[in-house]
Parts: structure tokens; sequence; C-alpha cells
């Protein structure tokens, strides 16, 4: 008889952030494997998948939590008084948060769903489906707690790590719950590493999910007109954090123009999502180099994976730092593209672990001169055959894949 698995879930809409749409891949997979799969999110609206049970839970709004964190909102909104500052050092969380975490672990004590595990996943530095279930010791037994990213910030890798308000506070609730969490699961080999300097029990309950790939057909999706599929292009598909200049990338290319201009005219690098930080600094090259698109918004999750199957090298952009412990949600995108990847990151980086110490076409966001040669030789091989950029990584596709997945999943407790 196939394992029934509950997943509590911030939310399952795949157009809210990165985060949501390696959740889905997740349950999507899960499902497909065989497993009977019940979702409870906190999306506030009601979205089906496809051989799943998704259940909405609904935000409570008759309770005192609801009324201070309304409350808060407003004295922000209209007296410009922020009171997070000071309430946070203390509580460690916003009144929101609490609403939400007690909204959320009400609700699964109410519904006594049986089942043989319980998988709680988040995104960005919510972690409200953990803190809810961490609350209900009946199901510690059969709890997987993925943990997407470090948490709380203040165990971040440089150049992101700060200590936030209220960081001792979120601390001792991360390291309660890898005590009581059964599995603290990982989507990266480095990031499990890297958080179990400092809780240990990662080190000791540490298991490896990666983000998943899925099928997804993108026959009837129509492609924008600022893609031409007859020219060499390279794309990055994602918003552009603080840290993740993509200067180095432009000057690299320029370079690779002021090298040979004769072939500008085939040639197009693709930024597609928020851009905002670096906006002044793009239109300033897009003068120099109308080759440069900049999709300055949030595109349709579809689309995107569309376009990500179409281009001729995919981009992965990372910061300068001493280590890259994330696997990038995009990751098994750009695998299933099956294109040559470009991945700018750090020496010591999950992508570049998984690609492999052999792969050619990895730098340092800013090595101008390297990526230079880079983008050089992906375009020849482009010229000469197209399918000179084929990945070609079945180790890639199969670790990434639901057979993988229910190979790891089946050997928790063996």
């Amino acid at each position: 008889m196939s394992k029934e698995i509950v997943v509590v879930v911030d939310s399952i809409d795949v157009n809210d952030s990165s985060g949501s749409k390696a959740n889905v891949a997740l349950i999507k997979n899960l499902a497909a494997i065989g497993y009977r799969v019940t979702v409870c999110h906190y999306t506030q609206k009601n979205i089906s998948l496809k051989d799943v049970n998704c259940i909405a839970i609904k935000e409570n709004r008759f309770s005192l939590l609801f009324v201070l964190s309304r409350t808060q909102r407003i004295i922000q909104r209209y007296l410009k008084i922020n009171l997070a500052q000071y309430l946070e050092p203390i509580f460690g969380f916003s009144f929101t948060f609490f609403n939400d975490t007690k909204s959320i672990s009400q609700f699964l004590k109410k519904l006594k769903l049986k089942s043989d595990l319980v998988l709680t996943l988040s995104k960005a530095a919510s972690f409200r489906p953990h803190y809810a279930v961490n609350k209900i010791p009946e199901l510690h037994n059969k709890w997987l707690a993925y943990i997407h990213d470090p948490y709380p910030f203040s165990c971040y890798p440089q150049p992101y790590r700060f200590k936030e308000p209220g960081y001792k506070v979120k601390e001792v609730f991360f390291k309660k719950v890898t005590e009581n969490a059964e599995h603290v699961v990982f989507p990266s080999l480095l990031l499990k590493e890297w958080m179990g300097q400092f809780f240990n029990n990662c080190n000791k309950k540490g298991v490896i999910i990666p983000h998943q790939q899925f099928e997804l057909s993108t026959e009837k999706i129509k492609l924008p007109n600022f893609l031409d599929i007859n020219k060499f292009n390279l794309l990055h598909a994602g918003g552009l954090l603080n840290a993740r200049n993509p200067e180095g990338l432009l000057k690299g290319l320029l370079l690779f123009f002021q090298k040979f201009p004769e072939h500008r005219d085939e040639v197009q690098l693709i930024l597609i999502g928020n851009t905002t930080r670096f906006s002044n600094m793009l239109s300033a090259y897009h003068k120099e180099m109308p080759e440069l698109v900049v999709v300055d918004k949030t595109l349709p999750f579809n689309d995107v994976y569309a376009i990500q199957m179409m281009v001729s090298v995919n981009i992965i952009l990372e910061t300068i730092s001493n280590i890259s412990p994330f696997l990038p949600g995009k990751f098994p995108h750009c695998v299933s593209a099956n294109k040559k990847m470009m991945s700018l990151s750090p020496l010591k980086s999950e992508v570049r672990r998984l690609l492999g110490a052999d792969y050619p076409y990895v730098a340092e966001i800013d090595d101008v001169t390297k990526i230079a040669n880079i983008i050089e030789e992906l375009y020849f091989l482009w010229k000469k055959n197209s399918d000179n950029l084929l990945l070609n990584r079945e180790d890639l596709n199969y670790y990434l894949s639901g057979k993988y997945l229910k190979e790891v999943i089946d050997n928790l407790n063996k």
C-alpha cells in the first residue's frame, strides 16, 4: 500500500515566488511516483494540483493576534511608526506570523489527518509551517522539516548575513525544529553541511532531496516577441537580488562584442525578473548594447519555463562569496532544457559541485575576461551546430527525478 504524505506549505501559487515553484514541483513528483498526497496550504485562495488533495487553510480573522497584527499595520501605514523594531527583539516574530502559525496549527489539530509522513515546506524566510508543526508533538515522529535556505539570517553566509530583530529567538526556534523533526531535509549537500555548523542535528538527521524536475507542456504557450529563436540567446531568469550584480556578465558580453563586432546581430542577452536595484546601470548598458533585453517584471511561470527551453544558454547568477550552499530553484529547469549552462558562482557552490569539477562554463560573477571567453566558446559551438550546446547530463536528470526522490523517501528509516 502506498504511503500517505501530508504536506504543510505556505503557498502553492507558482507565480508568487521561486520557492513556491520548487515546492509545487516536489509535491507533483511525490504524487507522480505513487504516494497519496494531501496538501494543506496557506495560499489564501483555492488552487488545485493534479492527483493531489489540496486543502486551503483559512486565516483566523477572529482572534486577538489578528487584531494586533492589523493594528500594527495601520500604525505603520498612517503614523509611520515601525513597531516591529521594538516588538520583534522581544517576541522574535510579528503578530501576523503568530496569527498565521496558530491558524495553521489549529487547522491541523482539527483535521486529524492520518499519514505516514508530514512534510513542511516554506518559502523565503517564512517557515510558518515549521513553526506550526513544531507546536504539535504528536506529529514529530513522522515530521520531515524541509530547509530550503539558511535560517535565520544570522546563519547565512556573507554577504547576506545580518542579525535581524529577534534573531536569538529565531535561532532558539530553529534549534527546536532540528531537535523535534524526525528528519531535516535539504535541497543541497552544501546547505546541510553549512547549517550543521550552527545546529548539530542537521548533521545527524540531514537528508538531501534536491529541487525537482517535472513535466510541463509548452506547446500552446506563445513565445514573446523579444525572443528570436534564430539568434544565440543567453538568458538569466529570476530577480536580481542586491548582491546578484549582473555587471560582470554585461562587461563580458561587451568584451565579446568588441572582439567580434561582426557577430553582434546574432546575439541577445535576456534578463527576466525584477531588476530595480540595477535599473540605472542596465539602462546605461542598453544604450551601448541594444542586444541587452531587460524584462523588468515577473512573467507567468509557464511562460518563463517555455523561454528557458528555447534559448541557447541558461545563466545561473550568484553573488561573490566564499561559499554558495544554495541550490537555485531554476537549476532543475535548466537541466530539463538540456542546454549548456553558464554558472557564475563562487568556487565552492552547490551548482558547481553538481556540474562537476571539469565542467568548463563556470566563472566568478566579476571575472569579466573568463565570462567573455565562455560566451565566445559557446557562441562558436552554436554557430557550428546548435546541437553542440546540448547538456546531455543523465546523471543530473536522475538526481533531480521522481525516481531518485522515491528511493530517498523509501529509505528514510532503514
